[in-house]
């Protein structure tokens, strides 16, 4: 080829090239970097608030440690305190179920339950120890775990770092899924940073937040700007429209997919909460009893419903009575002890 030709054949292609960066990094300019903190138990019940200029926070609700759920007792107060400050709220999970896909059901059976933050805001998962050795293991549990924050009404994303998750996930599947949904740790050193330095940015794809520092402010608090306006989710009309949507398409696939359940199990009762007691196992007919907590009943079969498991016992005008047990795949509303 002329030289002259392979010259001018360079230039054009860096010219694209160079027009198509810069189209793409102005469209990214034109995404509001909002940035905010996120919190731990070691915050505090108010918090530690970075700057003024901060529009949101992220607040953990608690976590699945050692084969455990373990909530924190600040997140309620935390998620006030922030609130009264103005700040868009979310909430996320330390998720050490690992490729365990039992316990991961079982935390966000545990969790989903007792999010404060509005429908539609952010529920991350903090996936940073615990995985299995099984990337597909692993990578299907965050799936499911992502496919019930999203059931519940919530916006899923997956908190970890770049190497961890290259490790250990297979993150294409994930973004896949669920796009934008990446909250990426990064830091170039451990001294006081106001703002983001990009030349340490975890470039992978999906990436929505960018954790920059733990060091925000003297003493120490995480950092993180927010690259597409995911904070924003749970806090403006279209989300919670979004939200509200997702929540009626889960109930209704639960419901085509759903069979009930009975079967024949005796044992006793104990109600922890006062509970009503119906004619048959629905709360759309009147109720005809009521147990109260420390009391019991003696029950002769389970059925597991949509929604609720229900217990039937043989009350002394010997008819049958129905009490709730607990929240389908979720936390009892008592103990249970089988025969």
């Amino acid at each position: 080829m002329n030289k002259h030709k392979l010259k001018a054949l360079i230039l054009t292609v860096g010219a694209i090239f160079m027009a198509f960066l810069m189209v793409n990094l102005n469209s990214q300019a034109s995404t509001s970097r909002d940035q905010g903190v996120d919190w731990s138990k070691y915050n505090g019940n108010s918090g530690t608030f970075g700057y003024s200029t901060d529009k949101f926070v992220l607040s953990q609700a608690g976590g699945f440690y050692g084969g455990t759920n373990i909530p924190q007792t600040t997140y309620a107060r935390q998620v006030k305190s922030a609130q009264q400050a103005g700040k868009r709220v979310h909430t996320y999970l330390w998720d050490g179920a690992g490729g365990n896909m039992t316990n991961a059901k079982a935390m966000m059976a545990y969790y989903l339950p007792r999010v404060k933050t509005p429908k539609g805001s952010i529920v991350a998962l903090d996936y940073e120890d615990g995985a299995s050795t099984s990337v597909t293991a692993n990578t299907n549990v965050i799936l499911a775990q992502m496919a019930l924050i999203k059931a519940a009404g919530y916006t899923p994303m997956l908190y970890s770092g770049k190497a961890y998750l290259n490790a250990h996930v297979n993150t294409s599947a994930i973004v896949k899924a669920y796009g934008n949904c990446l909250w990426l740790a990064e830091y170039p050193d451990y001294l006081v940073r106001t703002s983001p330095d990009y030349n340490w940015f975890p470039s992978m794809g999906g990436v929505a937040i960018f954790q920059f520092t733990s060091m925000y402010k003297a003493g120490g608090l995480d950092g993180n700007v927010d690259l597409t306006g995911i904070t924003k989710s749970g806090y403006t009309t279209a989300s919670k429209a979004k939200a509200q949507a997702n929540v009626k398409q889960a109930q209704a696939a639960k419901k085509t997919t759903f069979k009930v359940v009975k079967y024949n199990q005796r044992g006793v009762f104990y109600p922890n909460r006062t509970l009503a007691v119906r004619y048959t196992d629905s709360d759309k007919v009147r109720q005809v009893a009521t147990y109260h907590k420390g009391e019991s009943v003696t029950y002769n079969a389970v059925i597991i419903e949509h929604d609720y498991v229900w217990a039937r016992y043989t009350r002394s005008s010997g008819l049958y009575g129905f009490i709730k047990l607990g929240v389908t795949n979720g936390h009892d509303y008592g103990k249970r002890v089988v025969y």
